[in-house]
């Protein structure tokens, strides 16, 4: 009989490891990555809507010639 906890292949298991890890504490004045992913997402965000916005466009355009 096969065991439901157990992951064979560790993938389930190594990721809530990663997840569950605390950042290390920083010095005052270092820098740190973990703050700055909003404006990563932002960026991202953007860049999607543009593609979006293109892509409709062109079915758009495509539809009415």
């Amino acid at each position: 009989m096969a065991d439901n906890d157990y992951d064979s292949a560790g993938s389930t298991q190594m990721f809530r490891a990663f997840v569950d890890e605390t950042p290390a504490p920083q010095a005052p004045g270092s820098v740190s990555t973990y703050g700055n992913s909003s404006s990563s997402r932002t960026g991202l965000i953007a860049v999607v809507t543009v593609v979006a916005l293109a892509v409709l466009g062109a079915v758009i355009w495509l539809a009415v010639k």
